[in-house]
Parts: structure tokens; sequence; C-alpha cells
């Protein structure tokens, strides 16, 4: 039995305790926010995020960070904009045995990818990235899924992969960490383009056409940044790809849907909440400006986005693009 602690008590978070505690893990989850501590605690469920999804009274929710020292395992699952000021704070703690990183994106204004920006805060620690195509709704009922556990440490990566892994979730371990994070930010992207379609009443040719070509544009961009191009033909690349562009579950999916069928962006926002891939969407055009890296459906999705470009005239524009070979 390991001790893990779990920091986010969003889905994903509240998902992932879950299977630790059915492995017969003692497990700890850690939010900054009382209001979402008091509601764990007395309801026991969040139907917002998990419909009914309820958390067994062996699983403690607190405020208090201390909580973290002396795990075996601690995860952080908090949205990538609160991964670098997360990490930060695990400074004070304790022997919190191997990070493991669960959010997907890249640092705003660094480009730096998640893995990284924990790396600056705690380079003395063992870190893992757990990524691919995995819902935290199916996850927490328990229904098959299977994902990659990433580190250059490949000893830190099998122990996750030994304390994490369970009847309904098989893991695999991979040392391209960089392949595995550019995959689960840039798909989030992708799956914002394949909303616009659906938005659009588009079909399902137009859906195969965006995930093939968005994996070749997450590839390209991929290899240029140090990842191996195996990767992306893997969980983390087309399969984390394919569950959240075809997956009602989607956020990405569900906003790019709101603003191909006219919503303003601002208010998809905020009728959807968290989209990951808004954030990805800029950096990721930046990131293609800097390594001068050919990406026109990236970069047609952060001027829909951004500059406020009509979704139909994106379409025009890519269907209209010079003949060439695949």
């Amino acid at each position: 039995m390991a001790r893990i602690t779990v920091l986010g008590a969003g889905g994903w978070g509240m998902a992932l305790a879950l299977l630790c505690h059915n492995n017969g893990h003692t497990v700890n989850i850690w939010s900054p926010f009382e209001t979402e501590v008091d509601l764990l605690n007395e309801k026991r469920t969040n139907e917002r995020l998990l419909k009914d999804i309820y958390l067994p009274e062996a699983i403690g929710v607190t405020t208090d960070l201390s909580v973290a020292e002396n795990s075996d395992i601690t995860v952080i699952a908090v949205p990538s904009v609160a991964v670098r000021q997360t990490a930060r704070k695990l400074k004070a703690i304790k022997n919190i045995g191997i990070i493991v990183n669960v959010a997907k994106g890249f640092e705003e204004g660094t480009l730096l990818c998640l893995s990284d920006v924990i790396k600056e805060e705690l380079p003395d620690k063992k870190l893992v990235v757990l990524t691919g195509p995995s819902h935290a709704e199916e996850v927490a009922r328990k229904l098959p899924t299977s994902i990659v556990a990433a580190s250059a440490d490949l000893s830190a990566a099998e122990k996750v992969q030994e304390l994490m892994s369970g009847s309904n979730m098989r893991i695999y371990t991979n040392t391209d960490v960089i392949g595995a994070e550019v995959g689960g930010a840039l798909k989030n992207v992708i799956a914002i383009c394949v909303g616009f379609c659906n938005g659009l009443k588009f079909g399902d040719n137009t859906r195969a056409a965006l995930i093939t070509r968005g994996l070749a544009e997450m590839t390209r961009l991929g290899v240029s940044m140090g990842a191996n191009a195996e990767t992306f033909a893997g969980l983390t690349g087309i399969g984390d790809l394919v569950v959240t562009c075809m997956s009602e579950h989607s956020r990405n999916n569900r906003f790019g849907t709101l603003v191909g069928g006219g919503m303003d962006v601002k208010k998809a926002l905020e009728t959807v909440g968290t989209v990951e891939g808004y954030y990805a969407a800029k950096n990721a055009h930046l990131l293609c400006e800097k390594h001068s890296v050919e990406m026109p459906i990236l970069q047609e999705c952060y001027k829909v986005l951004y500059k406020n470009k009509d979704v139909r005239d994106t379409v025009t524009y890519l269907m209209n693009r010079p003949q060439r070979a695949e």
C-alpha cells in the first residue's frame, strides 16, 4: 500500500483519487479552494464535474498542503495555468515522492512544456507525465482505459505503472516526455477545430480529414522540439487525439461546437468552463513561429479564437491552399 496525494479536486483529480483508492492505497485530495473542499467533505460528490460519482469516506479532502508530506506519489492535477504556482508551493513540503503531472498544455510566456515548468521549481524531484486517452468520467466509472507514464527516469515511470495500474487501467511506459506532452497539449486544439465542424454541420469526412492532418501538424511540431515521431502514433498522440475529438465528454469539442455554431468565443468559454485548448492554441501559434513549422490548421484555429476570423473563412482558406503531396 502506498500513500498518494492528489493536488486538484476537479473531475480528473477526483477520478485519479478513486483509481488509487480502488488499488488499495491511502489517498488524500488537496484543493486551495475552501468551498470546493467543503462541498466534497459534505456531499462527497460534485455533480457538475462527475455526475453520480461519490468519494469514499476513506479519501481525505483538505486545503492543508502538508497532507502531501511523506507521500510515495504526489499528483499535480490542476489546470495548466496553475502548475507553476502549485509546484512552487510544494517546495515547503518534505518527502513528496514521485511527482506525477497530469495537466496538459504549455506555460504562457515561457512556452515551456509543463514538465519543464515543474523541473524549474522542483529540480531534485523524480517526475513522471501521465497522459493519454482518458476522460475522467469513464475512469471514475471503472471503464477500461490505457494511458502512458512518460519519464526520463524509466524506474520512476515503472513505479507509477506499478502503483496506478489496475484491472481497468493499463499503463505503458515511455521515455519520450516531450512527445507525450506535445501530443497531450495540441490534441485539445484540434478537438476545438473538430467542434467548429460540428457547429457548422459538416460530416464525418471533414472530421476525419482534420484529425489526420491535425496529427501531421502535431508530429511536425513535436519532432522540431525534440520528440520522437513514433510517439505520435501511440496512445499520447493518435489515441488522445481521437478520444478528445470524438467524445461528448470533451470540453474542447463542446467549446468548438458552440463557436462553430455562431456563439461568441468569450460567451462559449463562460458556458463550458476551463478549455485547455483555448490557451494551447495561442501557445501553439507562438511555438509554430519559434520553430518555423508549417501548421495551417492550428494557425487558423488561433485566428478564430484570438483574431475574430470567421470560421467559414478558415474552411475556405484551408480547402484552397496550394495542392501538394501528402
